[in-house]
């Protein structure tokens, strides 16, 4: 009788083990390969580079990065100084590394930008090359302590938005024209062949500033961004990426600090993002264009980051449509009276997309302007975004989470009654001050385990 009870225990104890999520991410991150680069060093400045800021060097780091691979790869070095130049192209087993004082600054001239298979918002076409870009790619970084400067500012890139406050006019051209954005989204609708979306010159569609399209194993650590046109680093169908201490600061419209889309074992850690937008957002392809690709962004795991200005701290959508799955956010601190809220998710019935498994832990935040858990399946911009295809969110898990001020709202979940936002545990969170404790529509097993919103205990919604 013992053995047996023995036997049973330790079935018991494993059975919980492999239960707790935080398991499965631990073991996520130990999958995780790292780059791994020969020691052979390339200064740019041997090809041609020049540090003065005036300098077109665009060829030179062509010739430095076209060396570093043939010779089996290794470190381009970047020395201190600022180097202006077109946009840069990684190759396999290349280690772009910025010392401390080294600037590299992208030209704002549309023209130094070749036509490549990219995206934009969600929707795959061919247009302006990112600042930095990679496609189908192994092997390669971006390190150092330096500083990207994509010199976006109300002059350049950022009037294309449209936006009043960011430099755009009434009768200059913009993203917004009949021609430009809205021709892209019809042709994803239409399936149109992604080699025959060609956009580029006179179409105001801004380029993505690091965007690693179909690479496996990929490390950004340490360096510094700014003024970026458009969304900041986006790895799209892309596999075993590491970004660690990158310190983002950018408050340019669409300015996302990070956009994982359509990629698959991620970790986000150590980093700082001070946006114009969203702070991280989680992707996977807008409406047919998602559901053509058809691969979930999941496994992605973020951690130790500090979240200052933005849309959200930790977000999921709106273009979403191919699914996200295993989300695990954890020791994070989100503080600023410009930071709308803390974790989102946003999609709608033209989207669709089964968003589930987003686990969340050991928050401290600060200030939000909106509120600090906000689940919706109607989000709306561009006009109607009614459809077909009804989303799903389910099992979603805050814990240990600290809230000074959480603005209108603790939660706020509104989904639909043939598919209701399902399965919500907030455990141990604490919300100091909100106007109202939740706003709640079309909900289904809400748990709130120790959980306080202006002091008051918070009961479970069962329904």
């Amino acid at each position: 009788m013992i053995s047996v009870v023995f036997l049973i225990s330790c079935a018991t104890k494993q059975s919980n083990v492999a239960d707790d999520p935080w398991n499965k991410m631990d073991l996520i991150v130990k999958s995780i390969p790292e780059v791994n680069f020969s020691n052979k060093t390339y200064n740019v400045k041997d090809y041609g580079a020049v540090s003065d800021g005036i300098t077109f060097n665009t060829a030179a780091f062509e010739k430095a990065i076209k060396a570093c691979t043939e010779n089996g790869g290794g470190k381009v070095i970047v020395p201190n100084g600022k180097y202006l130049t077109g946009p840069i192209h990684l190759e396999n087993n290349v280690n772009l590394h910025l010392e401390d004082d080294a600037e590299i600054l992208f030209s704002t001239n549309s023209k130094d930008y070749p036509i490549v298979h990219t995206s934009f918002e969600g929707t795959e076409l061919m247009n302006y090359s990112p600042l930095i870009y990679a496609k189908n790619k192994t092997n390669v970084a971006i390190t150092g302590k330096g500083t990207l400067n994509g010199q976006a500012n109300n002059s350049n890139w950022w009037p294309w938005s449209g936006g009043k406050g960011y430099g755009w006019e009434k009768g200059n051209p913009s993203q917004n024209d009949p021609k430009n954005r809205e021709v892209l989204v019809d042709m994803a609708e239409k399936n149109v062949p992604v080699a025959e979306r060609i956009f580029g010159e006179g179409r105001y569609l801004r380029p993505n500033f690091i965007e690693f399209f179909e690479c496996n194993t990929v490390l950004i650590k340490d360096i510094k961004v700014i003024n970026a046109p458009f969304w900041i680093l986006h790895p799209i169908k892309s596999n075993n990426i590491i970004i660690d201490g990158v310190t983002v600061n950018s408050h340019g419209p669409n300015n996302d600090g990070c956009d994982p889309e359509y990629s698959q074992n991620l970790i986000i850690k150590n980093c700082v993002f001070n946006t114009g937008d969203d702070c991280i957002a989680i992707k996977s392809g807008r409406d047919a264009d998602g559901r053509r690709v058809a691969i979930p962004s999941k496994n992605i795991i973020v951690q130790n980051c500090k979240m200052i200005d933005g849309h959200g701290g930790v977000v999921i959508g709106s273009e979403i449509s191919a699914g996200v799955n295993n989300v695990f956010v954890e020791n994070c601190v989100m503080d600023s009276p410009n930071l709308d809220r803390a974790i989102r998710i946003k999609t709608n019935s033209k989207r669709g997309g089964i968003i589930e498994n987003v686990y969340v832990r050991n928050l401290e935040v600060g200030t939000v302007k909106e509120c600090v858990l906000k689940l919706n399946m109607f989000y709306n911009v561009y006009g109607s975004q009614t459809g077909n295809f009804i989303p799903v969110i389910r099992n979603v898990s805050l814990e240990n989470v600290k809230v000074k001020e959480a603005g209108k709202y603790g939660v706020w979940a509104e989904g639909y009654k043939e598919s209701p936002v399902e399965n919500i545990t907030l455990k141990n969170v604490v919300i100091e001050k909100a106007d109202s404790i939740y706003l709640l529509k079309n909900i289904k097993n809400f748990n709130f385990i120790d959980t306080y919103i202006n002091k008051k205990k918070i009961e479970s919604i069962k329904n």
